[in-house]
């Protein structure tokens, strides 16, 4: 039987979104068959269940036929028909006339309340990170300011009388902190003027503003799975639909060809810059075959570089080029560009860009000004001060956040050794392998002990993960080690049903261990 308790009620499922081809799933099968005592259609159901779990396998998405994956797997399409069958019994997947068989996910959420303590993406009101026992914030990715920015507070002030004769509404932004993210951008291999920057209040605001005038109300949106939970809510606040690119074991252009054949996404969003939750870098020859894709496709690729600047591969790494870089950005079949001081300097700044062509740029400063007409002039011109100073901080802002990742990883190491935390290449979280199908179960527990954490599904744009908990590294090293003492104590307390004891999955144990 399942692992996952299902409910005698299952919601009626949501109708596909997406086709998956045997050439897609026949390699993430591999091994299925690699379990002596256990029923073939027993195995392979076990194998699905286990990659829409993970997020391998897109929710509300159509599976090959049950005789294509027969013929593609060299089984029988009487397994494959019970395979099917023992799926839609479990709730991870549903059958329509006409639509074939899709995945999906037994007793599917509902949306939360208000109540900020039920909410899945915490809401923090008082900026403060957590205490030294470990207690407090363990969700939010972001660092406590360095030297510099004070420093540039009071060069920005020193610099504000000259703004102070003006009625201070600057819509696009700043002359001079636009002339630095241009020039910035084509010091990094792209080409760009400063009227081709929009100053906005962060990335998710410019995500927002981009989506608004590029996105019409049931386009379908790739996105990354997993992915950044804030700027799934901006794809659908818009009125699109997320079309789920699993991205766990690295970015496929295939996979994303066919989902842009199959659905006819207008536009992407992706982070291909330690992206965010699982710290991956994008290749520089995936990124160019991906560009290549999107664009011949006349997809709007929207590329998120938030956390493009913490790079954890050493002294020596090379940043690569803009994704898109050499291609002709904008609102039909281009590379738009989203940044942000937040990760790279301090989130109290609230100060990102657009980097788009000019006429692309121009509509969205129209937009903006009836969104709320310009970002706080001090704030612009502190971000200027420390774009100047950005060579010299980067080195010692990346030696913290290492320090604190290694903290982070040994901690768990000792204390939770059946999880599995991969080292990213950047970024500022770790996204972990839980041995167990827990991740909600996990978060409610550990609330209870003072911790405040985001469980996996929020990561996912179908709401698969609960094998996955992403943990920040933003805190100081002894915060880390104290919290995962308390991570420690929820997951073995007997709060998180069968959690308690449980150990590795054993080697070749297959799926059914989950």
């Amino acid at each position: 039987m399942p692992d996952v308790a299902v409910s005698s009620a299952v919601r009626p499922a949501a109708r596909p979104a997406r086709r998956v081809g045997v050439r897609e799933l026949v390699p993430l099968l591999a091994g299925w068959q690699d379990r002596p005592g256990v029923p073939g259609y027993q195995a392979l159901a076990d194998r699905l269940r286990l990659l829409v779990l993970d997020g391998r396998l897109p929710v509300h998405a159509v599976l090959p036929s049950e005789r294509a994956l027969a013929t593609a797997s060299g089984t029988s399409r009487t397994t494959t028909t019970a395979a099917y069958r023992a799926l839609r019994e479990a709730g991870f997947a549903a059958a329509g006339q006409g639509a074939g068989t899709w995945t999906a996910l037994p007793n599917e959420p509902a949306p939360p309340s208000g109540d900020p303590a039920t909410l899945p993406w915490p809401v923090t009101t008082t900026g403060r990170r957590g205490t030294a026992d470990g207690r407090g914030d363990l969700s939010s990715a972001a660092l406590e300011a360095p030297p510099q920015v004070h420093a540039a507070y009071v060069a920005a002030l020193a610099d504000l009388p000259r703004y102070l004769p003006g009625h201070g509404y600057v819509t696009a932004g700043l002359d001079v902190l636009r002339e630095r993210v241009a020039a910035r951008y084509t010091a990094r291999g792209l080409p760009t003027a400063p009227d081709e920057v929009l100053v906005t209040s962060g990335a998710i605001h410019g995500l927002r503003l981009v989506l608004g005038e590029t996105v019409a109300r049931g386009d379908r949106v790739l996105v990354e799975s997993p992915t950044y939970p804030l700027a799934l809510d901006v794809v659908r606040r818009a009125g699109a639909r997320p079309v789920a690119l699993p991205v766990e074991d690295g970015w496929d252009p295939d996979a994303a060809a066919e989902a842009l054949r199959s659905t006819g996404a207008r536009a992407a969003y992706l982070m291909p810059d330690f992206q965010n939750p699982t710290g991956a870098l994008m290749a520089d020859d995936v990124r160019e075959r991906l560009a290549d894709v999107l664009v011949r496709a006349g997809c709007l690729v929207v590329v998120d570089e938030t956390t493009a600047d913490l790079d954890l591969r050493g002294p020596g790494a090379v940043a690569p080029a803009p994704f898109g870089a050499g291609r002709r950005p904008g609102p039909g079949a281009g590379v738009v560009h989203l940044g942000s001081s937040s990760k790279t300097f301090w989130g109290g700044l609230r100060v990102g860009w657009v980097r788009a062509d000019r006429a692309l740029v121009q509509r969205l400063t129209v937009a903006r000004a009836a969104d709320d007409l310009a970002s706080p002039l001090v704030e612009q011109l502190a971000t200027a001060h420390l774009l100047d100073v950005v060579d010299t901080l980067l080195p010692q802002r990346r030696a913290l956040v290492a320090a604190r990742c290694a903290a982070l990883r040994g901690a768990l190491a000792e204390r939770l050794p059946q999880w599995e935390a991969p080292v990213p290449a950047g970024g500022l979280v770790l996204w972990c392998r839980l041995p167990l199908p827990r991740s909600s179960a996990l978060a409610a527990a550990v609330r209870d002990l003072g911790v405040t954490v985001t469980p996996g599904p929020r990561f996912g744009p179908d709401g698969a993960f609960e094998s996955r908990l992403r943990i920040p590294f933003a805190r100081p090293e002894a915060d880390l080690v104290a919290a995962v003492g308390l991570l420690a104590r929820a997951w073995h307390g007997g709060a998180v049903p069968g959690a308690a004891g449980a150990g590795a999955v054993p080697a070749g144990a297959g799926p059914a261990a989950l």
